[in-house]
């Protein structure tokens, strides 16, 4: 491993099961132990962009829960996430991952100590920094969806954020502190949830005044992707959608935090805000998740459309999507870690709209059609190998 090609990842929720499954499976990969399915940024288009190799990145992260990974990992071999004898394999890499572990920041820490909450995600993040010796780092949230935030004028402006945390004003949630963080570290930011993240016009200016990147937010695994690619195809023959229903059950730790009506919240608008950007009409689409905790890590989803077709016939379309979260959720992880390198390394700086394909509520851009994603992506990563 070349010490100027290593990258440090920091996971806000890093003993979480997509954080488990992802670093499991970079350490997997990197040993030739498993193939890269799943993983866009592994295409043959992109083998001359550049991009780090999974074998160097350095992991470690947050986690509010103290369950350690190789328990963890334990416990998604039991779930049919992790072959059964991998984690075992890779053992050493597990616990190299375990050993940069650190206490995450909490709400309430966010609400009552957002100074301190701060200057601790920094410390932390600097820390590993200089341990390992990083030139780049990546820090990406996958813990637990937060409910939406309430507005503040400070959220709109740099100076008023930055004078309000000094005051000790609890106006920010754990995902946008950890953004701060990394902003002041020099790391770039992916916000893989529907929380608030880097999504504050205050938090954006900083991250383009500061020279760093960032993305985000919600990755889009299954059901949302499903219909980045079915709306424009509907749109495209010049059907009229009618109605779009979605029901979703899944269970883990996903089930149990949308249970929370407050958190759930966050996670309906981000799926719900894309069928209309591409159709360019409004439709009805109630969206409807329910834990179900027998489901553990897999997750169905049913859907059912209605639209209209030559002299106003109604006609239907059903699918069903059954998946595993973190199966699906690991690689769109890895790669955006990859292409994150990657701009840090361009110097590329502020919200990057290019890597849309990767959200279901993409920063920066309301391109939502999938096909049309991943050719703003595939000019974004080629810039440079073609020029």
């Amino acid at each position: 491993m070349s010490a100027d090609r290593r990258v440090g990842v920091w996971l806000v929720g890093g003993r979480g099961s997509v954080a488990t499954t992802a670093l499991t499976g970079a350490a997997a990969v990197g040993a030739g132990l498993a193939e890269a399915t799943g993983m866009v940024s592994m295409r043959p288009d992109f083998a001359e962009a550049g991009m780090p190799e999974l074998g160097d990145l350095v992991f470690g992260g947050h986690d509010v829960v103290e369950t350690p990974l190789a328990l963890r990992a334990a416990r998604l071999v039991d779930d049919g996430v992790l072959p059964v004898g991998l984690p075992n394999a890779l053992g050493a890499a597990i616990e190299a991952a375990e050993s940069e572990q650190r206490p995450g920041i909490t709400g309430h820490d966010a609400r009552t100590e957002p100074k301190a909450a701060l200057a601790r995600i920094v410390s932390d993040l600097s820390s590993f920094k200089s341990r390992h010796d990083l030139q780049r780092l990546v820090v990406v949230n996958v813990s637990s969806t937060e409910a939406p935030v309430e507005d503040h004028p400070a959220h709109q402006d740099p100076t008023l954020l930055m004078d309000a945390l000094e005051r000790g004003l609890g106006i920010l949630p754990p995902s946008a502190l950890y953004a701060l963080a990394a902003i002041e570290v020099g790391a770039a930011f992916v916000d893989f949830t529907p929380s608030v993240g880097a999504r504050l016009p205050a938090i954006e200016a900083l991250a383009e005044a500061h020279e760093v990147p960032v993305a985000g937010s919600d990755g889009k695994t299954g059901e949302t992707f499903m219909k980045s690619v079915l709306a424009p195809a509907l749109g495209a023959r010049n059907l009229k959608v009618r109605s779009w229903a979605g029901y979703n059950i899944l269970g883990g730790g996903d089930g149990a935090a949308l249970a929370d009506p407050e958190r759930v919240q966050s996670k309906l608008e981000s799926k719900g805000k894309l069928l209309e950007d591409i159709l360019g009409y409004p439709v009805e689409a109630p969206i409807r998740i329910d834990d179900v905790r027998d489901m553990g890590e897999w997750k169905t989803a049913w859907d059912h459309i209605v639209f209209e077709g030559f002299l106003g016939v109604r006609m239907k379309l059903q699918f069903t999507w059954e998946g595993c979260d973190s199966a699906l959720a690991a690689p769109l992880l890895l790669d955006l870690i990859r292409l994150m390198a990657l701009a840090l390394e361009r110097e590329e700086r502020g919200v990057l709209a290019e890597l849309a394909f990767f959200f279901k509520d993409p920063a920066g851009t309301t391109e939502h059609a999938l096909h049309r994603q991943y050719e703003m992506l595939e000019r974004w990563v080629l810039q440079r190998v073609t020029a």
